[in-house]
């Protein structure tokens, strides 16, 4: 079975930064895309960042030029880097993988983390 295991959130100051780490474990072959998204209570989880196998990236606005995706393949590991944090970065941050491959055949269409709670506050 594959599991998702995110960590690094917690308390920041304004215009602090965090880096989050999400970790797939599992007798994985391959995974086609990584990603991380977030959401606060009362409003939709928001794709915040994706990065495919080949290294190409997806921000969505409120992340361009302050948040830096990055993955490791060979620990099947992604990366968040958070940096100019603001009060309404506030959320918890999912960890997303999307066709996971394993060494027996399986297939996994698409695999959630439990989340990780970062909050912006001073």
């Amino acid at each position: 079975q594959v599991q998702l295991v995110e960590s690094g959130g917690g308390l920041v100051q304004p215009g602090g930064s965090l880096r989050l780490s999400c970790a797939a474990s599992g007798n994985i072959h391959s995974i086609e895309s990584m990603g991380w998204s977030r959401q606060t209570p009362g409003k939709v989880r928001e794709q915040v960042a994706g990065i495919t196998d080949g290294g190409s990236t997806v921000y969505s606005n409120s992340a361009k030029g302050r948040f830096t995706v990055s993955r490791d393949n060979d620990k099947n590991t992604v990366y968040l880097h958070l940096n100019s944090l603001q009060p309404e970065d506030t959320a918890v941050y999912y960890c997303r993988a999307v066709d996971v491959r394993t060494m027996d055949g399986g297939n996994y269409r698409e695999l959630w983390g439990q989340g990780t709670l970062v909050t912006v506050s001073s």
